[in-house]
């Protein structure tokens, strides 16, 4: 029944002043209506997403040796713009290159601190790109550089043939979400800039929302001041674009889902029947209240200046698991799971310890199941739901031993371990982890842990101190895993009975497949009894 039930779904910058440097990194909401449009997203979300990809793919065959010529480049109305700094949000490129021309759209960047500007026509896209060759152009006080796009239009989510078209529904995608995205947190930060009438949150494909202003001029310039903001310093960033849909619909409030028109509209049970009667009422702050770490709001420039917002965005506590019935109590009864479904896994390559080498790094892993009614399909249970949500952010889509992975909230709340059997390689189908030490996230160094979505860049730790560079080159072809091409040590201390580094691959798949593998492969030095386990995940660095 188990497995059954969850397989018919696989599937799926800042106008705040960043402190820090920026990372490289269903619940239902509202019956049958909201599940559809739940689908639009994921799809609008692929969509936007490819043209940042298919331009930056276009653009490496435009030019040679990483360096761009402009006359490769036909003319366009599109400009790409690169060397934009970390603070950079939309507003300040409208503000730098609307001198040049009536602006259409614009697509963030911000992972690769680049930008798409969409001019109303290729003359004035030429004299932006005709400045910038003679003179410095200037985003935020920092110098940028920009060029013609190969592509002729940037793709919107609403597919209008009118390149001006607006609508007052806003798709946010939040990027590199290291803390819980709420109903609370998302007014929060959009309310300040125009008035907020729902919101609904989808996890399906990492976390997105639709957020729905009560015109399209509020719309507008919400999009303009938080398009490439952070939430919090360095992580949360959003990205985003006008949504298909003009209306969001409702039915409860909740923090996935809520109608600031009705705010009474209470959470519905469904399938429940009575409640029982509780002595003292409802939890003493669901989840919230002054228990629960605060984080400070930044100022921002383009806050409606009569409008009075609390200080401080409350969050939930991620708190230890211990339960899933403790764990539904303490978030309140809109918590999502804390299992995720992964899908498309390599039938002969992927077992359960490879599985939680690859999502032991977004949190803490409980348990591994393959699913024996759906080959090349496992759940794996974390911490609690935010693990979920980082490790769908991150690894979905990604490619694992030629595999492209499908990783997705799953429909239960626990890993049982029924069916268990034998899987290709002789390993047992199901495992335990709770008790394991190399889980990352359980003891007072998991502050140390950065989040960082997969990179073609490693960073090794707790190698024995005599590894050399042939060792490990030794130990890739021995488990038939990409060898890596660069490799630096990190100078350590005379006292250090350790050796970490980096190791760089040719590209992100190799890296990842020398991850799954070789994370936690235990190495004993010669004429030894020690035992190093060698830990591996994704580096910040972008080259050697």
């Amino acid at each position: 029944m188990e497995d059954r039930e969850d397989a018919e779904g696989p599937g799926g910058g800042g106008g705040y002043h960043r402190a820090a440097k920026r990372l490289r990194t269903e619940e239902e909401a509202g019956g049958e209506e909201l599940e559809d449009r739940e689908e639009e997203v994921d799809s609008t979300g692929e969509e936007t997403a490819s043209s940042g990809d298919t331009e930056t793919r276009n653009r490496r065959r435009a030019g040679k040796d990483g360096v761009e010529d402009s006359h490769c480049i036909p003319p366009s109305p599109v400009v790409h713009v690169r060397g934009l700094c970390d603070a950079v949000v939309e507003a300040d490129l409208v503000e730098a290159l609307d001198k040049f021309g009536n602006i259409c759209y614009v697509m963030m960047m911000p992972f690769k601190r680049q930008a798409l500007v969409e001019f109303d026509s290729v003359e004035s896209a030429e004299r932006c790109v005709s400045c910038g060759s003679r003179e410095p152009v200037y985003v935020a006080e920092q110098q940028a550089f920009v060029n013609f796009s190969t592509s002729q239009r940037i793709t919107r989510p609403t597919n209008a043939d009118d390149p001006t078209s607006r609508n007052k529904v806003l798709l946010l995608s939040i990027q590199n979400p290291l803390y819980p995205i709420t109903t609370d947190v998302l007014y929060t930060v959009c309310n300040p800039v125009g008035n907020v009438l729902r919101i609904v949150i989808f996890k399906r494909n990492g976390i997105q929302a639709m957020v729905e202003f009560e015109s399209v001029e509020d719309a507008q310039k919400a999009k303009l001041a938080l398009n490439g903001a952070d939430i919090y310093a360095g992580c949360c960033t959003l990205k985003i674009e006008y949504a298909r849909p003009n209306r969001l619909n409702v039915v409860r409030n909740d923090n996935n889902s809520w109608d600031y028109t009705k705010p009474f509209l209470l959470h519905r049970d469904r399938g429940k029947g009575r409640r029982r009667q509780a002595i003292l009422g409802e939890h003493p702050s669901n989840g919230y209240g002054p228990h629960c770490p605060l984080l400070p709001l930044p100022a921002n420039r383009y806050r409606r200046s009569s409008e009075e917002v609390p200080d401080m965005i409350a969050y939930p506590l991620c708190l230890p698991k211990t339960s899933s019935s403790t764990s539904s109590s303490i978030l309140g009864h809109a918590a999502s799971s804390s299992v995720a479904m992964v899908s498309s896994l390599h039938s002969a390559k992927m077992n359960c310890s490879r599985i939680f080498n690859l999502f032991c790094l977004y949190g803490n892993v409980e348990k591994v199941k393959f699913m024996k009614s759906v080959p090349g399909t496992a759940l794996v249970e974390m911490g609690d739901e935010y693990a979920v949500d980082r490790a769908v952010t991150h690894l979905n889509s990604v490619k694992v031993f030629g595999k492209k992975l499908n990783v997705c909230v799953s429909k239960q709340q626990a890993v049982i371990p029924s069916q268990v059997f034998e899987l290709a390689d002789g390993s047992s189908s199901y495992q335990d982890f709770s008790l394991t030490r190399n889980n990352r996230f359980s003891n007072v160094q998991s502050s140390r842990n950065i989040i960082q979505p997969p990179a073609p860049i490693l960073h090794f730790y707790n190698a024995p101190p005599t590894l050399s560079k042939h060792q490990l080159h030794k130990l890739c072809a021995e488990h038939n895993v990409p060898a890596f091409t660069n490799f630096k040590v990190f100078d350590a201390k005379p006292s250090s009975k350790t050796l970490s580094g980096l190791l760089e691959f040719d590209s992100k798949t190799d890296a990842v497949e020398a991850l799954t593998v070789l994370n936690h492969h235990q190495i004993r030095i010669p004429n030894s009894s020690n035992l190093f386990t060698l830990k591996l995940c994704f580096s910040t660095s972008s080259h050697l």
